[in-house]
């Protein structure tokens, strides 16, 4: 898995925290609705980022633990995080999504903005959703590219909406392979006026949703279904079809 610099953190943390906060809210009424989520107010925020899908939970009263593998991400989340942390409320942890354990439990694992997409490959997805299941009872929930979703991803786009930075993005896919890949760089203003060049090169493995499913069987996962982010209770048909589909595993 990817472990980000510094300069695409500060860059993230700036263009690409909103993803999260506009999920978070239906994930927590969908697990808050579940037996689980009755009883079980505890979270690990897998891939965390910069924090903002935890700050969500932390502030309706949830206890969590994000786990993130680069450490610029995670300078973020804590500096966000910092009054919870405080508190004994939440821990950020640096680590790797498949390959990590904890002593305690969770009701409720999340991942999202397409971060398992960013494992290498098919082995490290199974141990991925072996390590989860190990730490938790109640519900994994995440989201994943589709190959219909990565084949958008032949373009270019510069962002240059506002002074605080210029991002430009480049997608690669071939439609046929099993990687998707864009070139992101630009300049990002620093908090003394100057600016920070940055570029990284990430990846999204593709993955069929059909082994998708079976690799979560296999890992203990019992109930698995592929749902839309606006209906997480109902089951879609066809998930290939889609560009981005949330996963619901439980127990």
């Amino acid at each position: 898995m990817q472990s980000y610099s510094q300069g695409f953190a500060r860059a993230y943390n700036l263009r690409w925290s909103g993803f999260a906060r506009q999920v978070a809210p239906l994930i927590l009424d969908f697990y808050a609705a579940t037996p689980v989520g009755h009883k079980d107010r505890t979270v690990l925020d897998l891939c965390c980022g910069t924090g903002q899908l935890a700050i969500y939970f932390l502030e309706k009263g949830y206890r969590v633990v994000g786990l993130d593998l680069s450490k610029p991400m995670l300078d973020y989340a804590r500096e966000h995080a910092r009054p919870y942390i405080d508190a004994g409320q939440a821990a950020f942890v640096q680590g790797d999504a498949s390959n990590f354990t904890f002593d305690e439990r969770f009701g409720l694992v999340v991942s999202t903005y397409d971060a398992l997409n960013h494992l290498e490959d098919e082995q490290a997805l199974y141990r991925c959703f072996q390590c989860v299941s190990a730490v938790s009872d109640g519900y994994f929930i995440f989201d994943l590219n589709t190959r219909s979703g990565l084949r958008r991803w032949n373009n270019v786009y510069v962002d240059e909406s506002d002074e605080d930075a210029l991002i430009i993005t480049h997608g690669m896919y071939d439609g046929a392979s099993n990687k998707a890949w864009t070139r992101i760089s630009g300049f990002v203003r620093l908090p003394n006026g100057l600016y920070e060049r940055f570029e990284e090169i990430v990846f999204n493995t593709v993955f069929e949703m059909k082994k998708v499913s079976d690799l979560l069987h296999d890992a203990g996962w019992k109930n698995a279904y592929f749902a839309r982010i606006q209906d997480l209770t109902t089951a879609l048909d066809e998930p290939e079809k889609e560009g981005r589909v949330f996963v619901v595993a439980s127990k």
